[in-house]
C-alpha cells in the first residue's frame, strides 16, 4: 500500500494515575502524634553554622546526598561561612571544595552568583521572604521552603522525593507532581505539628519508608498504613 495513502495509526491511550484517597483529618493527626512521639526535635541533616551557610548547603545537596555535601562543606564553611568570605574565595576555588558533588560546576557558579547578590542586594545577609530566596541564583522552590523552615522558623513543606514518597503511601496529601503534595500539606498538617513535618516525613521515608524496601516490620506508622507497597514478611 502506498504510505500516503495508509490510515493514520491511532493514538495510544493516555494512561491515567489514580490518586489514593486522602485520609481523614482525625488519621492525620495520629499519624504526627506519633513521629512526635517518637523524635520529638527532628533535625535536618544538612550541616551549617548560620542561615547564609545553610542556604549554601541546600543549594548543593540538589541531586546529592546530605553526607556527601556535608564532607565537601565541612572544610569549606570552616574558613568561608559569610557571603563576603565566600566571594573572596572566587568560584574556582569553591569549585575544588565541592568538585566531589554532582553538577559541581553549575552549582559553585551559582554559589558565588548568590553571594554577589546577597552583598549587592540585601546587605550580604539571607532574605526571609520566598519571592526574595527564589530571585537568588540556583534557589528554587524546595530550597526556599527549606531555609524559611530551618532559618527563620516558618511552617513550611519542602517536598522532596522522600516527602512526595509518604505524603502518598500514608495518604496524607497524595499528589501528582511536588507542589499538589506540598499545597496538600499546607491544609492537611494539623499546624502544631507544621514546624516539623517535613522533617519527619524526610526521615521516615529516608530510613523506614524506603522506595524499593520499606521496613515496614518496624515502621511506627504499620497498623495505619494501607499502601500497596506495603511489605509484611
Amino acid at each position: 500500500m502506498d504510505q500516503r495513502n495508509r490510515p493514520p495509526r491511532a493514538a495510544a491511550p493516555v494512561k491515567r494515575i489514580t490518586l489514593p484517597r486522602a485520609r481523614k483529618p482525625a488519621e492525620i493527626y495520629e499519624i504526627f502524634r506519633r513521629f512526635q512521639a517518637a523524635n520529638p526535635e527532628p533535625k535536618g541533616e544538612l550541616d551549617h553554622t548560620n542561615a547564609f551557610t545553610l542556604l549554601v548547603a541546600v543549594v548543593l545537596s540538589a541531586q546529592a546526598t546530605d553526607a556527601g555535601v556535608n564532607k565537601a562543606t565541612r572544610p569549606l564553611f570552616a574558613i568561608a561561612d559569610t557571603p563576603e568570605k565566600m566571594l573572596a574565595l572566587g568560584e574556582e576555588t569553591v569549585r575544588e571544595y565541592v568538585k566531589t558533588i554532582g553538577l559541581y560546576r553549575t552549582k559553585a557558579k551559582n554559589v558565588i552568583a548568590l553571594c554577589e547578590r546577597l552583598i549587592a542586594e540585601y546587605g550580604g545577609e539571607v532574605p526571609a521572604t520566598r519571592e526574595a530566596l527564589e530571585s537568588l541564583p540556583g534557589v528554587g522552590r524546595k530550597t526556599a521552603n527549606v531555609v524559611l523552615n530551618i532559618a527563620f522558623g516558618e511552617i513550611t513543606h519542602a517536598v522532596d522525593t522522600h516527602v512526595f514518597r509518604i505524603a502518598n503511601r500514608l495518604r496524607i496529601a497524595p499528589g501528582k507532581n511536588v507542589l499538589q503534595v506540598e499545597l496538600g500539606l499546607e491544609k492537611a498538617v494539623p499546624p502544631e505539628f507544621g514546624r516539623h513535618a517535613h522533617h519527619w516525613l524526610i526521615l521516615h521515608g529516608r530510613y523506614t519508608c524506603k522506595a524499593l524496601r520499606p521496613e515496614c516490620v518496624r515502621c511506627i506508622q504499620n497498623d495505619l498504613c494501607d499502601s500497596p507497597d506495603k511489605r509484611i514478611t
